[in-house]
C-alpha cells in the first residue's frame, strides 16, 4: 500500500531502515529513501540525522556525497535552517561534482525559495561543466535544462541555444513554453470554467511525462568489476578465467558491449560494479555456485533493479566509469 498519512510514511522509512541493516552493500539508496518518507511525514530533524550518518560512513564513506549534501540541504531550509542550507549549497558549487543530480536538487532549492537568479546561476554552471557541445545528451543532464528553461520563463528572458535544446528534448504533447508559462499559476485560482479545463488538460500532460520518466525500465546493465575485485574473483573461482581475461581486456569489453547496444538502440544503458562478497551473497540466494558464469548477468540485472547502475554514457567532461580518474572523453569515451 502507497504511504499516505504521516505516519504511513514514518512506518515505510522504519522497512527501509531494517531492509538497510540486513543489506549494507544496498544501505545508502536506502537510507535515502528513508529520509525522504521522514521529510513526507514532517519528521525532518531525524531525515538530516539519517544524512549525517551517510556523510560520516567509515571506511570509504558515502558513494554520492555531493547528492546527500544537496537533499540534507534542500531539508535543512525547509524547517528554518537557512544559513546551513545556503553554506552547504555554495559548497557544492565550490566543489563542481560531475554529476547532474547534485545541481539540479541544489537549484530547486534555490527556486522554490524565490532565489531565481542563484537558481539560474547553478542551472547554467552544472551544463556548462557537463554537457560537452555537439555530444548526445545524457538522460540525467535534460533536467537541467528542462530546470533551466523554467526559470527563464519565470525571470522573462528571452530564449537562447540551451532553451531550444531543451525544447528540442521535450517530448509532452503540451510545448515546453506552456508548461512553464507563469501565467498557469494564475488560471488555478481562476473561476472560469474554460481556463480550469485548459489548466487541467495541461497538468495531465505534464503528469505523463512524469509518469513515462519514472516509470521506464531498469537500466540494461553491464557489469563492471574494478581491479582488485576481479582479482580477488579470479583467484577465488578460476573457472571465469574464460569470461575474463585480464583487467584492461575486461574494460574494453564493457565499453565496446555497451556501444554495440546503443548502435543496436537498446534504450537506458548502464553500469553496475560488482563486488566479490556481493557477488557470493547473490549466488548463495540464488542456490547457484558463484564459479557459474550465467550467473554474472543475473547478478549485473539485480543489481541494477536495486538502483545501483549508474547511466552511460556518461558527459565526455565526466570523470570516466573504469575508475581511471581521467575524463570519459580522454579515457574510455575517447573516438
Amino acid at each position: 500500500m502507497r504511504p499516505d498519512t504521516p505516519a504511513d510514511h514514518t512506518t515505510e522509512a522504519e522497512r527501509l531502515l531494517r531492509t538497510a541493516a540486513q543489506y549494507p552493500e544496498d544501505r545508502e539508496p536506502l537510507v535515502l529513501q528513508a529520509a525522504a518518507h521522514l521529510e513526507l511525514a514532517g519528521d525532518r530533524a531525524r531525515a538530516s540525522t539519517l544524512y549525517d550518518d551517510l556523510l560520516a560512513a567509515p571506511e570509504a564513506g558515502a558513494e554520492n556525497p555531493h547528492l546527500i549534501k544537496a537533499l540534507k540541504a534542500a531539508n535543512l531550509w525547509e524547517y528554518g535552517h537557512e544559513a546551513e542550507a545556503r553554506a552547504i549549497i555554495d559548497g557544492i558549487r565550490a566543489a563542481g561534482p560531475l554529476s547532474a543530480a547534485p545541481w539540479q536538487i541544489a537549484a530547486e532549492t534555490l527556486e522554490a525559495h524565490d532565489e531565481l537568479e542563484s537558481a539560474h546561476d547553478f542551472f547554467s554552471t552544472a551544463l556548462t561543466l557537463l554537457l560537452a557541445p555537439g555530444e548526445e545528451v545524457p538522460y540525467a543532464t535534460q533536467s537541467l535544462l528542462t530546470g533551466r528553461h523554467r526559470v527563464r520563463r519565470l525571470m522573462g528572458l528571452d530564449h537562447d541555444a540551451w532553451d531550444e535544446l531543451a525544447g528540442v528534448l521535450h517530448t509532452a504533447p503540451v510545448p515546453l513554453d506552456e508548461l512553464h508559462d507563469p501565467k498557469r499559476l494564475w488560471s488555478l485560482g481562476s473561476s472560469d470554467p474554460a481556463e480550469l479545463q485548459a489548466e487541467i488538460a495541461r497538468l495531465r500532460a505534464e503528469l505523463g511525462t512524469y509518469r513515462t520518466a519514472l516509470s521506464r525500465p531498469f537500466p540494461v546493465a553491464v557489469l563492471h568489476w574494478p581491479a582488485d575485485e576481479l582479482r580477488e574473483l579470479l583467484t577465488a573461482y578460476p573457472e571465469l578465467t574464460e569470461e575474463y581475461v585480464d583487467h584492461a581486456t575486461h574494460l574494453n569489453h564493457v565499453e565496446a558491449a555497451l556501444r554495440d547496444l546503443h548502435a543496436a538502440g537498446a534504450p537506458n544503458l548502464g553500469i553496475v560494479t560488482g563486488t566479490v562478497p556481493s557477488y557470493e551473497a547473490f549466488a548463495a540466494s540464488e542456490a547457484t555456485p558463484p564459479a557459474t558464469p550465467d550467473l554474472l548477468p543475473q547478478y549485473a540485472t539485480t543489481l541494477a533493479a536495486r538502483g545501483r547502475a549508474t547511466p552511460w554514457p556518461p558527459s565526455r567532461t565526466a570523470t570516466c566509469w573504469c575508475g581511471s580518474g581521467e575524463t570519459y572523453g580522454g579515457c574510455h569515451g575517447a573516438e
